[in-house]
């Protein structure tokens, strides 16, 4: 295990040095240094990875320990240590995959320079704990090696969630619960995703491929981080709070961006219980019983008093995986992807990617299983990519659904190769893309094909977002950094292209002089957001009452967001969701005539991970509007207790737009600053570009890096 201290803290702009009084341990083994520019990112260089390592997760914990350490204590199943009671069902579910023990002896058989780097990161949190006696971890006083394993792929929500806590929490604690209105998708939610672009040279005016960044992540996901090693580590983008790779981002010769996929990736089985009296629960596999695997996990609870309590539970599993719930008469057990090793180091591995070749030989370690990549790089390669981890089945059977377990023709049967998968690699129109759509249009006439292909390719289908990326590409030949950066925010919303004519015809048909007014405003709206725009307002308002209207229809669910809200209305339900709107911005601003700004905001108002909303105190317009309605700058907004503006939590979390020519040219954002300390200035310093989608130049080459250094540090990592 390796300890160390930060022994000196140069403050560049005064020219001062200063040293930590703390005790050190006998040897050094490398130095690390950490500059910051006038935006507080954070430039780590380090002689090896692991020096790199360190360096990058000490970075992070000086910027967001909180986050971190929540981050882990979800991943590790130990939230409940924090949060008490409310936390045992989600625990539970994070523990019916992960065991510590399990997880030790991966680490033991991790190679070595894996391990190496998951030492660093463990050595570098816990050395920024002992240099901030300050900081109070609400439980992870002391982070090992082994824990990286735990939480090794960056996406914003792992494949876990898809198994509700609410009937886990019914099947293991012997009660009815209800399913939620989320758990029943009958809630209206941002979608969690991302936009990404790869742009051909023969698609560019510079002859340089393009590539856009855009995750749309809970606000504050992730960092922003270069980190760079003797050991041709230069990686530069979005981190997830507490990992120790670059998940979206670039390096000196490629650049990657993941995309939430709408792949099958994760099945339920339902299995036939053989309960024999006196003998623990089996299950059947043809004419086959097997004995349901049997564990037990212990979870510790803290109470009201601060003492910590233990909660055990006897938890099951059949080789399809783990029981999650019971549905008529039939345990439901969940199969997802569990290879930590693996993908921890393809997550690491790809970061280093000198180009496509060397990109798509990590991609066969399989273990990426939720996200679709799109690439480009220097040698003007360019590819949209499908998930490497998809379970081979047989296509007969509706995996939408829990199937029968018992069956035999019901199972995984290995994985699909890579080149085997919809992936639309240097397509020759020029250009490929996805936002969380179906890759069927992924590269215009180059695309996948969905007739070649099993239906659990994709569940997603398409939406609006889809229509206007292929809008904003077309058949554009002009491409430079600055216009892909004006694409990325073009305030279309295509959505409304297919809600508001039916919405005309029926007023038509049943004309009412109430509604004359916000029709008239409608008709002469051009369906693009904007701060001013009265028009946006009410289209929105329109959107969400529909909405509100078919989201407790559950037949047909393969139909999407867009595709229900126009199959399912009648012209009645038109017109009432049309009065809704109309009544809601009356009721809360005294006129159905506001502008968008008055309404979609942006607060921050401390350092908490769960923001607490009020209409009275400052926050910041903003213009983009909701991804379900197409906006490619997505600001996921909603209204909260108390609230009647609404209050954006997801969407634009960090953009970023880099060309790649000889030297790499890169613009970038994150959402209000790179700390989460009210007090730094970088807790919101770049809001306000944020807003006007004004990204900032990004100081990749230590040239330029170097006008615009504001402070530096060494950490001297100790044996």
């Amino acid at each position: 295990m390796n300890f160390a201290r930060t022994v000196a803290v140069a403050a560049i702009l005064a020219g001062t040095a200063s040293v930590h009084a703390a005790a050190e341990p006998a040897a050094s083994i490398g130095d690390v240094k950490i500059e910051r520019d006038e935006w507080g990112i954070a430039h780590i260089t380090g002689k090896t990875d692991a020096d790199a390592v360190y360096g990058m997760i000490y970075a992070q914990a000086e910027d967001d320990f909180p986050r971190i350490e929540r981050n882990y204590l979800v991943s590790l199943g130990r939230l409940a240590e924090a949060d008490g009671e409310k936390a045992v069902w989600q625990d539970l579910r994070q523990r019916l995959w992960i065991d510590p023990e399990v997880l030790k002896a991966d680490y033991s058989k991790s190679p070595a320079w894996l391990r190496k780097l998951m030492d660093a990161w463990a050595s570098g949190l816990n050395a920024y704990l002992a240099d901030h006696p300050e900081v109070k971890p609400k439980a992870l006083t002391r982070f090992e090696p082994w824990m990286a394993l735990s939480f090794s792929e960056g996406s914003i929500g792992g494949d876990i969630e898809r198994v509700p806590l609410s009937q886990l929490e019914a099947f293991y604690g012997r009660r009815q619960v209800a399913m939620t209105d989320a758990e029943r998708g009958l809630l209206l939610r941002e979608p969690q995703g991302s936009n990404g672009i790869a742009i051909a040279p023969s698609r560019t005016t510079g002859g340089h491929a393009l590539l856009l960044i855009n995750p749309h992540t809970s606000f504050f996901f992730r960092s922003e981080q270069q980190v760079t090693s003797a050991e041709g580590l230069n990686a530069y983008g979005a981190a997830t709070w507490g990992q120790f790779f670059i998940y979206q981002g670039f390096n000196q010769n490629a650049g990657w961006m993941h995309t939430s996929s709408g792949v099958d990736n994760v099945d339920e089985f339902a299995e036939t219980v053989d309960g024999r009296p006196g003998e623990l629960p089996a299950y059947k596999v043809g004419d086959v019983v097997k004995p349901f695997r049997q564990q037990t996990v212990t979870l510790a609870v803290r109470q009201a008093d601060d003492t910590m309590a233990k909660r055990s539970f006897t938890t099951w599993a059949s080789e399809h995986g783990p029981i999650v719930r019971e549905e008529d008469g039939k345990w439901i057990a969940f199969a997802l992807m569990h290879k930590p090793v693996e993908a921890l180091q393809q997550s690491f591995l790809r970061t280093k990617a000198r180009d496509l070749k060397t990109f798509l030989k990590v991609a066969d370690l399989k273990a990426n299983s939720s996200n679709n990549t799109l690439f480009a790089d220097t040698k003007g390669a360019i590819a949209y990519l499908h998930p490497q981890f998809v379970p081979i089945r047989d296509n007969s059977f509706d995996w939408r659904k829990p199937v029968d377990g018992s069956n035999p023709l019901a199972r995984w049967n290995g994985l699909h190769a890579v080149s085997s998968l919809p992936n639309a690699i240097t397509p020759a129109h020029g250009w490929a893309f996805n936002v969380n759509n179906a890759p069927w249009t992924a590269a215009g006439p180059d695309s996948p094909k969905a007739a070649d292909f099993p239906r659990y390719m994709d569940e997603a289908g398409q939406n609006a977002r889809d229509a206007h990326a292929r809008a904003v590409l077309g058949d554009r030949k002009d491409f430079t950094l600055e216009r892909l950066m004006a694409a990325a925010y073009d305030p279309a919303l295509p959505a409304f292209n297919r809600l508001l004519p039916p919405l005309m015809t029926a007023h038509a048909a049943t004309p009412d002089a109430k509604r004359d007014g916000p029709i008239k405003l409608l008709e002469g709206w051009d369906h693009k957001w904007a701060l001013t725009s009265t028009a946006t307002s009410l289209a929105v308002g329109y959107a969400e009452a529909l909405w509100a209207r078919v989201a407790s229809q559950t037949d047909g669910d393969e139909e999407s967001l867009w595709e229900r809200m126009n199959n399912r209305i009648t012209d009645a339900q038109r017109l009432a969701a049309l009065d809704d709107a109309v009544n809601r911005l009356v009721g809360d601003f005294g006129s159905w005539q506001v502008p968008w700004g008055q309404i979609n905001r942006y607060q921050r108002n401390d350092g908490a991970i769960k923001q607490t909303f009020d209409d009275a105190k400052p926050s910041t317009p903003i213009p983009f509007a909701s991804g379900n309605w197409g906006s490619l700058a997505s600001f996921g907004a909603t209204r909260y207790p108390g609230t009647k503006r609404m209050y954006g939590t997801s969407g634009n979390s960090f953009v970023a737009v880099v060309e790649f020519g000889p030297k790499v040219r890169a613009r970038a954002i994150s959402i209000g600053g790179e700390s989460n300390d009210p007090k730094s200035p970088h807790f919101a310093d770049q809001v306000e570009r944020y807003a006007r989608g004004d990204l900032r130049s990004v100081w990749f080459y230590p040239e330029d890096l170097k006008g615009h250094i504001v402070s530096a540090k060494v950490l001297k990592r100790m044996r």
